[in-house]
């Protein structure tokens, strides 16, 4: 009885610190959307020039890092990995304090990418060592808290004190935050052993190769995979255009669109994230196909709620219609991540995990700001400040084709999973 109580001191306790991880990934990712206007007068950057540095300058890097770091998450340990990672991404953040010009920029983006793509797929494999698959889509979506959280601290901590001092100062900031919190991560991690919550035997860890083979023959993993990337473009580009949408439509100053773009970040997201993860688990333990469901029925109702947001011209009710659709364009993760580490067997799960992100990351992250941005720009010259409203009116039309594709992966789940005492 005293061994299971230091167990779950020991599982709380690493959660939380993987929670605050995954926060500061993301106040340093979506830190550069509130910063964005501030950034553009200073430096005197186009949309597109603001959407290839906001998005595409880290997606380069995350991407293709990614896949190899996880290989190694799953021979090796996983919370130097994680923590070496922490250490990279706030010192190319706070790196980022420092550019004069868009080139600088871009390539400390680009060094943020690097250090983050050590942090996400190990942590999906870490979590899946420390809870049993009953219980995984409420601990990932526990785990995936740290993207609401993290988001709305960005947005809120990076807008004022940019307003208070200069995004300069802002970054470094938030990038030296991280680097403080690096080795008191790696002191409450241990690395508990790969496939300790699964029965059976621990087989060796398996090649890439080994590894697509296995996922290239299960239609679900491609549907989930381009399904939460098609989402993830428009969340993911909203996520950055959103404060300057509020600055430009509404007139709001830098302090006043923090203070409620984090709000609504903070509340809508936790609280989709957490009921995703909640009927993941009470829909896909009665059934596979539960945990596409949840998702594909959450995108359907996410199209035309951001429609209404975007068609108005008053901020509360736009502010309101902001809130729904950012709760349900989140509830995938839990569900989603849930049923990509069951679609193989225990010593391929960070692999795998990393090429779900890996294509959920290349077409959300890589294409959602510098679509919109672009859109926006071609659209200037009709519409003025308003381009960026009807540009992103348009691109959140591809949640529909996101909720087709979820439904298509429901089909296959319970032929392509792998039974859990694997």
């Amino acid at each position: 009885m005293q061994a299971e109580a230091q167990t779950v001191r020991n599982r709380t306790a690493m959660m939380i610190a993987l929670v605050v991880c995954y926060t500061l990934n993301f106040v340093d990712r979506q830190i550069i959307g509130i910063l964005a206007e501030p950034i553009k007068l200073d430096l005197g950057l186009t949309d597109s020039e603001l959407g290839w540095m906001g998005g595409t300058a880290f997606a380069l890097f995350y991407t293709c890092l990614a896949i190899p770091l996880a290989m190694l998450a799953d021979r090796r340990d996983r919370s130097w990995i994680i923590a070496s990672g922490l250490f990279l991404w706030s010192l190319m953040t706070a790196a980022c304090g420092l550019a004069t010009n868009f080139w600088q920029l871009f390539l400390a983006r680009m060094g943020v990418g690097v250090g983050e793509a050590a942090g996400v797929a190990p942590a999906y494999s870490l979590i899946s060592d420390f809870y049993p698959p009953e219980k995984r889509a409420r601990a990932l979506a526990i785990f995936s808290l740290g993207i609401p959280i993290g988001s709305a601290l960005g947005v809120l901590f990076g807008g004022l004190l940019a307003a208070k001092v200069d995004w300069r100062f802002a970054f470094l900031a938030i990038g030296f935050a991280g680097i403080l919190f690096a080795p008191i991560f790696k002191y409450i991690v241990r690395e508990p052993g790969h496939g300790r919550s699964d029965e059976g035997p621990r087989a060796a860890a398996a090649s890439f190769g080994t590894v697509f083979r296995t996922l290239a023959a299960k239609p679900a993993f491609w549907y989930l995979s381009f399904g939460a990337g098609t989402a993830s473009l428009v969340s993911y580009g909203l996520a950055f255009w959103i404060p300057s949408f509020m600055a430009r439509s509404y007139g709001l100053d830098l302090v006043d669109r923090s203070i409620l773009y984090a709000a609504v970040a903070l509340v809508g997201g936790a609280a989709g994230i957490w009921f995703g993860g909640l009927l993941g688990d009470r829909l896909g333990n009665a059934h596979p196909r539960g945990y596409a469901l949840v998702p594909a029925v959450a995108f359907a109702i996410t199209a035309p709620a951001y429609l209404i947001a975007f068609a108005t011209t008053d901020i509360v009710i736009t502010t309101i219609a902001i809130l729904i659709p950012t709760a349900l364009g989140l509830t995938w993760l839990g569900p989603v991540v849930t049923a990509v580490t069951r679609l193989v067997p225990p010593e391929m799960r960070a692999t795998a995990s990393a090429m779900f992100l890996f294509i959920n990351n290349l077409v959300g992250l890589g294409l959602g700001t510098l679509v919109i941005g672009a859109i926006s720009d071609a659209l200037t010259v009709r519409f003025g400040e308003e381009a960026l409203r009807y540009s992103a009116m348009a691109t959140s039309l591809l949640y529909i084709l996101a909720a087709l594709l979820m439904l298509l992966g429901a089909r296959r789940l319970s032929r392509d999973f792998v039974p859990a005492t694997a």
